[in-house]
C-alpha cells in the first residue's frame, strides 16, 4: 500500500483502498484517478453502431418521423431523451415514448408498440429495452419499420430482427467495456450520428443526463461509466445545467458551493425521477427532465414530489407486512430465496421492497404483488446469487419474466405461487444459514491509517 500510495502521491489510506478495489500497479492507479473522457475506450468495435447511425442519419435527411420509446425506468427514460434531443438538434423529427407500468409494463408490449405505430413512423427505436422483444419487433418490421435497439439487457440466444441492435452482452461485441448502461449506449450512439451526419453537435450537454441514468440503474462506477459519471457530475453542478436537476438540486438543499456526487444523485435524484415511473405516470418524468424554464420545472417538480411521498408510504407499508410475512413463513436466519406475495401490495414499490428483505435477510428475495388470479413480482439480491439464472429455472411457473443477475421481473399466475416458492428455494439455495450481509469495510483506521484527506477522497470517490 505504502509503495503505490507514494507512487500515486496519496496517503497510505488511500493506497490501501484501491489495493482493496483491486487496483496494485501505478498505471492501473492513474487510470482509475485520472478518470477524463479522454480515456474512454474506442466505439469502433461496437456492433451494429455503423449501422445504427447510418438508418438515423438517413431518416434524418429524408425528414422521416422517428419514435424513440424509453422504458419507464431513469435509464430508461434519460436514454430516449439523450437520442431524441441528439436527432432533433442535427435537424431530426423525433418523438419520444416511455412505457406505463400499468398498461403494458416494462419493455416493448404489445400495447406499447401500438402506441409507437399510431405515431405513423419510418423507424422505431427502443432505449433500454428490445433485446428480448423479438415478436414485437418482427410486428413492426411486417408493417414497414425498421427498428434499432439501444439496450444493455442479458441477450437470449434468438436472433433479434432487428436493423441494428446496439448490446454490449452481445456475444459478438467487441467494446471493451461491458458496464454501460442505456443511458452511456445512448451517448455513444449520439457521437456516431454526429459523425455520420458530419456536423459540430457539443455532445457534452448530455453528460448531466448519462451521469443520471447510469447511477439510477446502479451501474458500475468503474472504467467508462467511471468517465462519463464524473465528467457528468460537473455539468449537473454548472451554472447552465438543465432547469429540471437546478430545481432538483435545490429541493434536495444542495448548496450550489457543493460538487454533487455519484451518492448524492443516487440517494436524493433517482427516488424523485423514478417515483413517476413506480406509479404508473413515468412520462411526468420525461417532461420534467425536457422543461425549458425554471418556471415549468418547478412545477413539474412539485407533481413528482407529491408522487415520491405516496411512494415512501406505500413502500413503507409494504416492507413491514413483507418482513413480518418472512418472518413467519422463514424465520429469521433462511439458507434460499424468499417469496412473499399480498393483495394489498403495490406494483411499482415490490422492487424496493425486495432489496429491503435481501438487506434483512441476506438471501434473495421475490415480492410479488397480486391482483386478482395475476401477479407481478420484483427480485433482487445481494450478489451472491445470479437471479435472473434463478428465475430461469423457474420459467415453467412464470409468465413474462426477464432482469439482470441482480435484479428482474416476472408475472406468474397467482395459482403457481405455491410451485414457484419452492422451485424459487431450490434455484437459490445457498450453504447454511446466510443472515445480513456483511459490512464492507474499504480501510480499518488506526495505527499508520490515518483518516484520508478530502483531495484523496475525491480523487477515489465520485
Amino acid at each position: 500500500a505504502g509503495m503505490l500510495a507514494d507512487a500515486c502521491g496519496l496517503g497510505l489510506s488511500a493506497g490501501q483502498i484501491l489495493l482493496n478495489r483491486g487496483i496494485d500497479t501505478p498505471n492501473e492507479a492513474g487510470a482509475f484517478l485520472d478518470a477524463t473522457l479522454r480515456g474512454l475506450s474506442s466505439p469502433e468495435p461496437m456492433v451494429d453502431r455503423g449501422a445504427a447511425s447510418e438508418r438515423i442519419g438517413r431518416a434524418i435527411r429524408a425528414r422521416e418521423r422517428i419514435v424513440v420509446f424509453g422504458d419507464y425506468d431513469v435509464d430508461g427514460t434519460t436514454s430516449a431523451l439523450i437520442l431524441s434531443e441528439v436527432i432533433e438538434a442535427l435537424g431530426g423529427e423525433a418523438r419520444t415514448l416511455i412505457a406505463d407500468r400499468f398498461r403494458g409494463g416494462y419493455g416493448l408490449s404489445e400495447q406499447a408498440l401500438n402506441r409507437c405505430l399510431a405515431e405513423s413512423p419510418g423507424l422505431l427505436i427502443t432505449c433500454d429495452c428490445g433485446s428480448s422483444d423479438h415478436e414485437r419487433i418482427a410486428s413492426a418490421n411486417a408493417k414497414g419499420v425498421d427498428v434499432v435497439v439501444v439496450d444493455h439487457h442479458l441477450v437470449p440466444k434468438e436472433t433479434l430482427p432487428a436493423l441494428a441492435f446496439l448490446n454490449p452482452h452481445r456475444a459478438e461485441c467487441g467494446f471493451a467495456y461491458k458496464g454501460l448502461c442505456s443511458a452511456g449506449l445512448a451517448f455513444s450512439l449520439g457521437a456516431a450520428l454526429r459523425s455520420e451526419m458530419g456536423a459540430t453537435l457539443d455532445l457534452r450537454r448530455w453528460l448531466d443526463l448519462v451521469a443520471v441514468g447510469t447511477i439510477a440503474d446502479l451501474a458500475p462506477l468503474t472504467g467508462d461509466n467511471r468517465r462519463l459519471v464524473r465528467a457528468g457530475l460537473k455539468s449537473l453542478g454548472a451554472q447552465s445545467a438543465r432547469p429540471a436537476l437546478a430545481a432538483l438540486r435545490q429541493a434536495a438543499k444542495i448548496p450550489q458551493a457543493s460538487q454533487l456526487t455519484a451518492r448524492d444523485v443516487a440517494f436524493r435524484f433517482s427516488p424523485r425521477l423514478n417515483a413517476p415511473g413506480r406509479l404508473g405516470s413515468a412520462d411526468l418524468t420525461r417532461r420534467f427532465l425536457m422543461a425549458k424554464s425554471p418556471k415549468e420545472a418547478w412545477a413539474l417538480l412539485e407533481e413528482i414530489e407529491a408522487q415520491n411521498d405516496e411512494r415512501k408510504a406505500l413502500t413503507n407499508c409494504a416492507a413491514e407486512e413483507a418482513e413480518a410475512q418472512a418472518l413467519e413463513v422463514y424465520g429469521d436466519t433462511p439458507s434460499s430465496g424468499l417469496v412473499v406475495a399480498s393483495e394489498g401490495w403495490h406494483r411499482g414499490v415490490v422492487g424496493i421492497v425486495a432489496a429491503r428483505l435481501v438487506d434483512a435477510f441476506g438471501v434473495p428475495a421475490a415480492v410479488i404483488a397480486l391482483d386478482g388470479t395475476h401477479g407481478h413480482g420484483s427480485v433482487r439480491t445481494d450478489g451472491a446469487v445470479d437471479v435472473h439464472d434463478a428465475l430461469g429455472r423457474c420459467a415453467s411457473e412464470l409468465g413474462a419474466w426477464g432482469g439482470h443477475r441482480a435484479a428482474a421481473g416476472f408475472s406468474l399466475d397467482q395459482g403457481a405461487l405455491d410451485s414457484f416458492r419452492a422451485s424459487f428455494s431450490d434455484a437459490t439455495r445457498v450453504a447454511g444459514a446466510a443472515g445480513p450481509p456483511p459490512i464492507d469495510v474499504d480501510v480499518a483506521l488506526g495505527g499508520a491509517f490515518r483518516v484520508p484527506s478530502v483531495e484523496d477522497l475525491s480523487l477515489i470517490h465520485i
